[in-house]
């Protein structure tokens, strides 16, 4: 295995536990006041269950290393509306009251570079195509 192969790897794999324990965080805490939050702030309640549901399988798909760029895309996204929505107004390092938006952008940078070459680490991706350097 190659040097880049083992960055890609532990890269997917720590980026999946962290939306796996975002997506926990969000069943302990109760997905009717995750949904109440996002009332609060003016998104639909019902994207609360989507983003936690997206959050918790998305990220032990991404540990498995199973549809890696879909998965990865969909981060992508998740990430854009969360600054659209809630962190723009606060900049990108935030007001002094609240965090802006700078993590969201590292989260979406991780995303993409896992959507680029989604098959290049170790996991199940791997056994759905061929790669085009499999010593990779």
């Amino acid at each position: 295995m190659s040097k880049g192969s083992i960055i890609h790897t532990v890269v997917r794999i720590l980026f999946g536990v962290i939306f796996m324990a975002h997506g926990i965080a969000k069943l302990q805490m109760g997905l009717s006041n995750v949904a109440g939050w996002f009332n609060s702030i003016g998104i639909p309640g019902q994207l609360g269950y989507v983003v936690a549901f997206l959050e918790l399988i998305g990220g032990v798909l991404l540990i498995a290393g199973l549809a890696t760029r879909y998965i990865s895309i969909a981060y992508i996204l998740l990430m854009a509306g969360a600054i659209i929505s809630t962190k723009l107004p606060l900049g990108l390092l935030g007001d002094g009251k609240a965090p802006g938006f700078e993590l969201e952008l590292a989260y979406m940078l991780i995303a993409l570079f896992l959507t680029v070459e989604p098959k290049k680490g170790w996991g199940l991706d791997r056994l759905f195509g061929r790669t085009a350097n499999p010593t990779n």
